[in-house]
């Protein structure tokens, strides 16, 4: 069944499944509230899709569901691409396509996904499955590793550290106040200020490169033989090269002019 799936043709029913019956089958299969199919760009739906169908196959607790960089993403698929080798599945996971966030190629791979789903044991549900709560698990579990990682070191370094005040032993425990849900959400206010600064970043080059090309022209045209001697190009030249910031090199600038009364002589001859 598996290499029958892998190899379904683009024109195959499965492809014709709009965007709109996807979302709705992730939403209700997963209790989900997605509204773009791209929001699945992380593919950690997909891993627990898999996992609703294939119960115990999935290592959940190594699903992020809050991956937000490629990185993150690329984690969950080596996860789901695993799954797919335990399963003897043949279908190609187009990974660096996915993370982009592109929703054709999303699109595309949740239709298979979908066909593959709707395959095992007649598209039946099991009704045992908690979406929610393996997610909830899944996450306790994969936050718990890594915290426990982390405190190795510290536990370690306080069983050796000195006596406590009240002259007891340096029992070294330390207290897992580890709260999941507050670092992600500073994580994504973090995320979203840098977003916020590359755009303020780029509006800004694009700014400065745009009138640092008008000045170039300007310097350019000021080097013309024929009109580099002119008082009005030197009152300009005076401005252009002008090193101090804080004094205006303006007033220096009209002296130039006003002092060269056979600017316009030329004129009027």
């Amino acid at each position: 069944m598996a290499a029958a799936m892998a190899s379904i043709g683009i024109m195959d029913g499965a492809y014709f499944v709009g965007r709109g019956e996807i979302l709705h089958w992730i939403n209700a299969t997963l209790q989900l509230s997605l509204t773009k199919v791209e929001e699945a760009a992380s593919g950690a739906v997909q891993c627990q899709l898999m996992d609703m169908v294939h119960p115990g196959v999935v290592s959940m607790h190594k699903v992020n569901f809050d991956a937000k960089t490629e990185y993150d993403m690329i984690q969950n698929y080596k996860v789901l691409q695993d799954v797919f080798n335990k399963l003897r599945i043949g279908k190609n996971i187009e990974v660096n396509k996915l993370v982009k966030g592109r929703p054709l190629d999303n699109l595309e791979f949740l239709q298979w996904l979908k066909r593959y789903c709707d395959s095992v044991n007649g598209g039946i549900m099991n009704e045992n499955y908690s979406p929610v709560e393996r997610r909830s698990k899944g996450c306790k579990e994969r936050g718990s590793k890594g915290f426990n990682k982390q405190s190795k070191s510290l536990q370690a370094n306080r069983l050796s550290g000195t006596d406590s005040a009240d002259g007891g032993p340096g029992v070294g425990k330390v207290c897992n106040t580890f709260s999941e849900d507050h670092y992600i959400e500073q994580i994504q206010k973090l995320s979203e200020k840098i977003a916020d600064l590359k755009v303020s970043v780029d509006s800004t080059e694009k700014e400065r490169d745009f009138y640092f090309s008008k000045l170039r022209d300007i310097e350019i045209l000021c080097q013309r033989p024929e009109l580099e001697h002119l008082p009005m190009t030197k009152a300009v030249r005076k401005i252009l090269y002008a090193a101090d910031a804080k004094d205006s090199p303006l007033p220096e600038a009209n002296d130039i002019i006003t002092k060269s009364p056979s600017l316009f002589s030329s004129e009027t001859e």
